[in-house]
């Protein structure tokens, strides 16, 4: 019995002693650090570099990257395996996460009316100093949401020796030239930071520096791992290969070709920097496109072809099954998260209160930590339109987690400019053309007013300007003086027959209470005071001009839940209206004037239907020409001239049918194309009495639509009754009653 206890022993020491030796032996191994280098969609190619050196039992104890290469190495270094990140850039929408417009569900009310009214997706800023442009095209929004999403769990990590790898990102700094490495904070805004392009992604702001992308100063960042203290290098090159001379056939070339030169300089010299024992990995990738975002699962099998060319020099630092599972054990998991949170704030640079955005936020302490919950927050406070970006970042305090929402000012606000162009030519005679400007001044105050100025010269030439003002912090409830001018044309008739064109010039002070219905819609109660003139444009001269003085109140209903202004595939929109003209206010006469407009949209795949009505009637009213409601036009009856016909009662049904046959899906710059129909019956009528289906008028269109950056284009033929017939160029944002 004694001798089975001492052979027992034996063995548990020798065991012991075996073990140490293997622990020993791994921990005498050399050190090993990862630098994936900068070049856009080539950078994905990265993920298949990881995927083979696992495969291949390659330990990594330390990572550097730039632009793609630091997406790719940071989301490796806090945890992600090879094959989310794979699924990560194979499923993720690049079009999407590249653009900064908000979904339309998360714009509020008065941003919506802007979204309608002025299509061009450029705006400007207004300064001391003149016009002022943004800083990029694209802020990066949706990407810094995607990007915070994906590193959620080490969110709380704020020095990222502490991550399961250690990181570095590598950024350029504006001010200097020089490399900024990154080794601790945000996570999700370093790596935006380091794969800001210029021109094209705005710089982050980052440690009191302007930052863009990594790969101007240091695509490749060797010297920047051999001070992480590691014994073996390996570095992945993905840069895009030089043109040949006879491929340097145009300026976008010639300039691309400038700045890869730049690039392959700095990256020469830190090749120069890796030692006999390091290893270098040049996938090839060919004339694989940067931007191509689309294809970037192509990429990934010639990173691992890329690995399996040096396997051999691999094998050398290679562990086996055994040690390799223990280095992955050792990277361990980040630490979890609490599942609640315990307190949200926002953080503005603004005027602005917090209270004020906080109103705003559909999320509260007690709600989940859910990272769709946390983007849906950022893009409502996004979707006011007022900041540059709106980030979050979970927080740390007193033992529990909460959030901060971080609002950033526009840089070249707060008076910003918005635009639109209109066009309408029937190519026999008659064209509309407006040009229009919306001038917002933000932030006046804490409560958020807002000085909104429009401008539109042309056929119809308009200046209106009010002033918002949110009665108290986070309050629904605004006020909004106003002041209207404007001019119009009206044609009059004698029974059926045209006899004058009429040019109605119209001024109008008033003050309206309103309050928001959430982000979909507003009510408004106000009373206004003007004056007018009605002269005879075309017609008889001995019409004489008609003065005349309006006053009154009015209340509007309006909603608007569809998903796109111009081309919409689902929701609603209405517009009621009732006027009661009153002569204690100044009017010539007491008169009600009621008006309600509702459309709907609905869509299957690529197909979508609009069903839309509208009544308009005057009531114990004299029918001054100035309360006429005209109808004729693209999509108001698209047979008749435009406003060919008016009276003190209108009514209209049309039922639109349109189908998507290009989207934006192949790229940044692709134009959406639609082609659609309609129909339409309706009229305008002098007596409610003269009111019947009999005498409505059937019209009808065919058109194609495009939806292009600076607003929609149309072009359509229009068909009435009686071979009435029309054609039509529409640019910009059409009548839709």
């Amino acid at each position: 019995m004694k001798s089975s206890f001492l052979i027992r022993y034996a063995q548990a020491i020798g065991m012991a002693m075996l073990l140490a030796a293997t622990v020993n032996s791994y921990a005498d191994r050399p050190r090993i650090g990862l630098v994936l280098g900068g070049g856009g969609a080539r950078g994905a190619a990265h993920i298949g570099v990881l995927k083979e050196l696992e495969r291949q039992r390659v330990p990594i104890d330390a990572i550097a990257g730039t632009s793609m290469g630091a997406i790719i190495g940071g989301l490796y270094a806090s945890g992600k395996t090879p094959a989310e990140l794979e699924g990560i850039v194979t499923t993720l929408d690049w079009a999407d996460a590249m653009s900064d417009t908000p979904s339309r569900e998360h714009l509020s009310f008065r941003r919506k009316l802007d979204d309608e009214r002025y299509p061009i997706a450029l705006e400007l800023g207004v300064g001391d100093k003149g016009l002022l442009l943004p800083m990029g095209v694209v802020e990066g929004q949706r990407l810094d949401l995607v990007l915070r999403e994906l590193t959620i769990d080490v969110s709380h990590i704020r020095n990222y020796d502490e991550l399961p790898i250690p990181f570095r990102a590598v950024a350029t700094d504006v001010g200097t030239g020089m490399p900024h490495v990154m080794a601790g904070g945000d996570l999700a805004r370093s790596i935006r930071a380091s794969m800001s392009v210029p021109a094209i992604f705005a710089p982050a702001e980052l440690d009191g520096k302007l930052l863009v992308d990594g790969g101007i100063a240091a695509n490749l960042p060797v010297d920047v791992m051999r001070a992480m203290d590691v014994d073996i290098i390996i570095a992945v090159d993905v840069e895009f290969p030089l043109y040949q001379v006879d491929e340097l056939t145009s300026a976008v070339k010639i300039s691309e070709q400038m700045l890869t030169i730049l690039m392959r300089r700095d990256t020469l010299r830190q090749i120069e920097l890796l030692s006999g024992d390091d290893i270098l990995i040049r996938p090839k990738l060919g004339t694989f496109d940067s931007g191509n975002f689309a294809d970037t699962p192509e990429t990934i099998g010639p990173g691992e072809e890329a690995v399996l060319a040096v396997s051999r020099k691999l094998s050398e630092v290679a562990l086996d099954e055994v040690q390799f599972a223990q280095h992955l054990a050792q990277r361990g998991a980040p630490a979890p998260i609490d599942s609640q949170l315990a307190f949200v704030r926002v953080t503005d640079d603004s005027s602005h209160s917090s209270e004020m955005l906080e109103s705003y936020l559909s999320i509260a302490a007690g709600d989940p930590i859910d990272t769709t919950l946390l983007a849906n927050a950022a893009e409502d406070l996004y979707g006011l339109n007022i900041h540059e970006q709106v980030s979050y970042r979970l927080v740390e305090e007193g033992g529990q987690t909460g959030v901060e929402f971080n609002a950033r000012s526009k840089s070249y606000g707060p008076n910003i400019l918005k635009f639109a162009v209109s066009l309408e030519n029937d190519f026999e005679g008659s064209t509309a053309f407006n040009v229009g400007t919306r001038l917002t001044r933000t932030g006046i105050n804490a409560r958020g007013a807002e000085w909104q100025t429009d401008l539109q010269l042309g056929t119809d030439p308009l200046l209106i300007s009010e002033f918002y003002q949110p009665l108290t912090e986070g309050s629904r409830l605004f006020v909004a003086p106003r002041i209207d001018l404007r001019q119009r044309n009206l044609n009059a008739f004698s029974g059926e027959d045209a006899v004058a064109r009429y040019r109605i010039s119209e001024s109008e002070l008033g003050f309206d209470l309103g309050t928001h219905i959430g982000s979909i819609g507003e009510i408004r109660v106000g009373g206004y005071r003007g004056r007018g003139t009605a002269r005879v444009k075309v017609g008889d001269p001995a019409l004489s001009t008609i003065d005349f003085d309006t006053g009154g109140v009015l209340t509007r209903l309006r909603f608007d839940t569809r998903d796109d202004a111009q081309f919409p595939r689902s929701g609603i929109r209405a517009d009621l209206r009732w006027n009661l003209s009153l002569p204690d206010i100044g009017a010539d006469e007491r008169f009600d004037t009621v008006e309600a407009e509702v459309e709907g949209s609905w869509s299957h795949g690529k197909n979508s239907w609009h069903v839309g009505a509208l009544y308009a009637t005057t009531l114990d009213s004299k029918n001054g020409i100035q309360d006429l409601f005209t109808l004729g036009g693209f999509l108001r009856l698209s047979g008749l001239e435009r406003g060919e016909i008016s009276g003190p009662h209108a009514a209209m049904a049309r039922l639109m049918y349109y189908r998507q046959v290009s989207d934006s899906s192949g790229g940044l710059l692709e134009i959406p194309i639609y082609l659609g129909a309609s129909a339409e019956i309706g009229n305008t009528w002098q007596t409610l009495s003269d009111i019947s289906f009999d005498s409505a008028l059937f019209n009808g269109s065919l058109f194609s639509g495009f939806d292009t950056l600076i607003g929609p284009v149309y072009l359509g033929a229009g068909f009435g009754e009686g071979g009435r017939s029309n054609y039509y160029l529409f640019f910009g944002a059409p009548p839709r009653w």
